[in-house]
């Protein structure tokens, strides 16, 4: 399986914390977000090719992926010259990849799924995109999604709150990927993708009520310094200067 990590976010609600870095390098017990994403990913054999799309400040994270000596995968960077939204950063980072299939993370998010059960799931469904969703209550951060009982998702609602629902989690699986190509170059994936995909039926979402954080805002960026050291405690490893540098 490959794998698009969307890694060319500005970060600009961070920028009081973590000064001009790329928001998938914020620190996160003195070791950058990513590192953990990557140390999430290492558990799937079937993932060995990771494709970063990058943007803002891009040579932080090549120099940091360049040091990087405890993963083994294979590492393409895709960078883009200006902004082209999150659609068209995975539109140019689907070039990179060979199968048939890619599976797409958003870098300034962590949610510990089973990827293998959300692949299966996929493959089972058939759909030429599955999203995966967390269940959430009380919330107005995240536009809540329907599904119904075939998992087909059925809508996107608006930014509100919300007592109870779901939210898209920031993983998809995308299949016959020839079809972002009729997509223009800089457009965004939630809106001009998602939102009428689901008028074809043809997006499924999987619900995983599993640990789920978003540090683009400041609150749960501290939140993910307290969390992170013993979600990941028995995968971490000792020798600190074996992830590279972050400069």
């Amino acid at each position: 399986m490959e794998v698009i990590i969307l890694a060319g976010g500005l970060g600009t609600r961070l920028r009081p914390a973590v000064g001009d870095l790329p928001k998938c390098m914020a620190p996160v017990c003195n070791r950058p977000f990513l590192y953990y994403i990557l140390l999430y990913l290492s558990r799937y054999k079937t993932i060995r090719k990771i494709i970063l799309a990058l943007g803002y400040r891009h040579e932080i994270i090549v120099n940091w992926i360049e040091q990087l000596q405890e993963f083994e995968f294979e590492y393409i960077f895709s960078i883009e010259d200006a902004p082209l939204g999150t659609g068209g950063a995975i539109k140019r980072a689907l070039k990179c990849t060979t199968s048939d299939r890619a599976l797409v993370l958003n870098g300034d998010t962590m949610f510990k799924i089973d990827l293998d059960h959300f692949a299966r799931q996929h493959s089972q469904r058939g759909t030429r995109l599955s999203v995966a969703l967390k269940p959430m209550k009380n919330f107005d951060r995240y536009g809540n999604v329907e599904i119904n009982e075939q998992s087909l998702i059925t809508t996107f609602e608006e930014k509100k709150h919300c007592v109870e629902g779901r939210i898209n989690g920031g993983i998809y699986l995308l299949s016959e990927k020839e079809w972002m190509n009729e997509c223009p170059e800089n457009f965004s994936f939630e809106t001009e993708v998602l939102q009428p995909q689901v008028k074809h039926g043809d997006i499924c979402g999987f619900v995983y009520d599993d640990y789920f954080i978003d540090i683009g805002v400041a609150a749960d960026y501290a939140r993910a310094q307290n969390e992170f050291n013993r979600l990941f405690c028995n995968e971490l490893t000792v020798n600190i200067g074996g992830y590279g540098t972050l400069f």
